[in-house]
């Protein structure tokens, strides 16, 4: 029988590989993890942990405003320093990088600093090393996606956007996805006149239409400057060190920043796994089977570089199920319907279940039940800013297959909600909740047409 250094060489310390080093040590495996940037991965380093410190920062321009009208002065001339916000944010990045290593440690699994690479289906080389693995896994997640054109170089992205030297007086957002409009958003709360560039009709692709168009007025409301069915020719740079932008349509936008935030790709490159003859699927994503095994039985891959939800908590559950399959043999099988996600714009978008244009076009009849209100909190302060709330019902069964928010909280408030669509509440039963009033939440068990 070949003896190997490792049980297990995850290659990747982000979520998902974190998380499979370490329930695969507590299992008995000899696990090794590599990595060469951060510990935590995208999520804590230049994703959703910074994002909502930002998100948090920007809200309070508007906070200040409000406040006056609950008897709070002084507070509206208060001036926003980039400075702190982003050197407060690399501390707490760093605390959390800390921790996932003291973790990593305290589960006693192996940690190599360096980028791996794989020689061989059980074979890894991390610099000058090598080392052999009875498994390999891929947990390398994806990275921010630029297309080639003129100026390309100019631009930056949510890689670097944390930790820019000074703050954008005005800034461009490309793209239609999440990342993009919570950026517009936190760009516009700091105080930089903000535009955002979407090459389609209207952004968030695969949420619910009303939602999208909802976001998109509330949006405008908060002077960002939405620019639809807008793509970009080149970027070029001033002498001032602005950023000339030409648009296709001959116009041209002047700007202290461009970010783009048009999507991202799988992190695989350099890792070897092409000239070993790993299956990719059209994509770039790793094609895997049931168990998260590709076409070379020792390697493994899981989280965003499989092409499934982008993530983290699908990560993990991805995780927590193959190392169960190693250990139980049991099939690592994943449930990805109901899966609830938020979009941490402001104000805040969340869902769960089906669209209404998703369960139309699965032949499902449904009846639709919306509320739109101002928050209690604005009611005093008078800010323009409404709520919108949507459930999705399947009128054969009574079932709720989709909830939507978009308002203040909607994360907080949906994630409960997906507990119910997972448990195949009925409206019936919604109806037959008592609310907790005065509250946004109790929105949901009132509406009835």
């Amino acid at each position: 029988m070949q003896k190997f250094d490792f049980d297990l060489f995850v290659i990747g310390a982000g979520s998902g590989g974190v998380r499979a080093a370490r329930m695969a040590a507590k299992n008995g495996m000899r696990v090794a993890i590599a990595e060469n940037r951060y510990m935590g991965g995208t999520c804590v380093n230049v994703g959703c942990v910074p994002k909502k410190i930002f998100m948090y920062a920007s809200s309070y321009s508007e906070t200040f405003t409000d406040a006056i009208a609950y008897g709070w002065q002084g507070q509206q001339s208060a001036d926003f320093n980039w400075a702190t916000l982003r050197d407060n944010n690399a501390a707490e990045v760093s605390r959390l990088n800390k921790i996932y290593r003291n973790l990593l440690a305290d589960s006693e699994v192996h940690i190599i600093d360096g980028r791996a690479s794989v020689l061989e289906p059980q074979k890894i080389q991390v610099g000058e090393q090598e080392f052999s693995a009875e498994r390999i896994l891929i947990a390398t997640g994806g990275w921010p996606f630029v297309p080639n054109f003129p100026g390309r170089e100019h631009v930056i992205t949510s890689n670097e956007v944390f930790s820019l030297d000074k703050f954008p007086r005005s800034t461009l957002v490309v793209g239609g996805g999440y990342i993009a409009v919570e950026f517009a958003g936190i760009f516009s709360g700091l105080g930089s006149e903000t535009h955002l560039s979407y090459r389609r009709e209207l952004f968030l692709r695969g949420f619910d239409k009303d939602i999208r168009q909802f976001t998109k007025e509330e949006i405008e409301k908060k002077a960002v400057k939405l620019h639809f069915n807008h793509q970009i020719k080149s970027i070029v740079k001033n002498l001032d060190n602005t950023l000339n932008v030409q648009s296709l349509d001959g116009n041209h936008i002047t700007v202290d920043a461009v970010l783009y935030a048009t999507g991202r790709k799988p992190n695989t490159q350099g890792l070897g796994l092409e000239e070993l003859g790993v299956e990719f699927n059209q994509d770039g994503t790793i094609a895997i089977d049931t168990n998260f095994r590709t076409n070379l039985p020792s390697i493994f891959a899981l989280g965003d570089v499989i092409g499934g939800p982008e993530l983290t908590p699908v990560a993990l559950a991805e995780a927590m199920a193959l190392v169960a399959h190693w250990t139980s043999g049991e099939t690592a099988t994943i449930d990805y319907s109901n899966i609830p996600t938020a979009v941490f714009c402001q104000p805040n978008i969340a869902t769960v279940g089906l669209t209404e244009e998703e369960a139309k076009a699965s032949g499902i009849k449904v009846v639709i039940y919306k509320s739109e209100f101002k928050p209690m909190r604005y009611t005093v302060s008078g800010r323009d800013e409404r709520t919108l709330m949507k459930l999705v019902v399947e009128p054969s069964s009574d079932k709720v297959i989709g909830a939507h928010m978009v308002g203040p909280d909607a994360g907080e408030i949906i994630q409960g909600l997906a507990i119910a669509l997972k448990a195949g509440a009925t409206k019936k039963i919604f109806d037959q909740t008592i609310g907790i009033h005065p509250t946004t939440a109790e929105e949901f068990v009132t509406m009835r047409g």
